[in-house]
């Protein structure tokens, strides 16, 4: 496959109006299912994903977030989606295929690398990565968290944001329930992701849930499931 390299220098970063992105009549059903449970305006706003953009979506999976960016940067941005070549063939390669072929998608590079060196050598000055719902997926893999953070690192530049979302584990439960109940307790993940040299500079609460017990698999929670939102940067 052939990978696109784009310039190492974003161009000037353009206010977004996430109301419109998010309402953009050409989003699937499925998209807007989805919604309900993400939150997209939020989070988009949380985030500040902005017009010339070059971003990095780890572990993109179907393209959901994927396309949001890409709607978000863009044609004078570009989106790098990254998943590994085994969940890419087990999972989603005809979802994210499929979701490829709409014009949003345009700015869309397809990287299919390992989650412990997720950045194509030539991919470098970053202005965010996302990394949604997915870093537990990272511990139940054979993936070096510790060497995927320093590489998500050096490929943002100075003053780049890491935007990480996932699903609260219970006070103690630390990375043994990634596969189990596909979650993460926050403390261990900021702890692994500020080793790397990362600064915390914004919490969002507008996914949390108190009502979810943290003990169940998030598939089949009888309630919202409890999710943290953090944003970090580069310095």
């Amino acid at each position: 496959m052939a990978v696109v390299i784009a310039s190492a220098i974003s161009p000037p970063a353009v206010a977004q109006d996430y109301g419109t992105i998010v309402s953009a009549p050409d989003r699937s059903d499925a998209d807007r299912n989805t919604d309900k449970r993400r939150d997209p305006l939020k989070l988009l706003t949380f985030v500040g994903v902005k017009e010339g953009m070059k971003v990095l979506d780890m572990e993109a999976g179907a393209g959901y977030t994927t396309e949001l960016l890409a709607r978000a940067v863009g044609p004078t941005g570009v989106v790098y989606a990254q998943d590994s070549a085994d969940v890419i063939e087990r999972q989603v390669k005809d979802k994210f295929d499929l979701r490829a072929q709409k014009p949003a998608m345009k700015g869309v590079i397809h990287v299919i690398r390992n989650y412990d060196d997720p950045v194509p050598p030539d991919v470098r000055n970053l202005d965010l990565i996302t990394f949604f719902f997915a870093y537990h997926d990272m511990t139940y893999m054979q993936v070096d968290r510790a060497e995927m953070n320093r590489k998500l690192f050096a490929a943002l530049k100075p003053g780049g944001y890491l935007l990480i979302a996932d699903h609260s584990a219970k006070s103690g439960d630390g990375t043994l329930v990634g596969k189990t109940f596909h979650r993460i307790e926050e403390a261990v993940l900021r702890k692994e992701v500020e080793a790397a040299g990362f600064k915390l500079v914004a919490v969002g609460d507008f996914l949390r849930h108190p009502e979810d017990t943290r003990d169940v698999i998030v598939f089949r929670a009888p309630t919202p499931i409890d999710e943290f939102v953090l944003k970090y940067q580069k310095p």
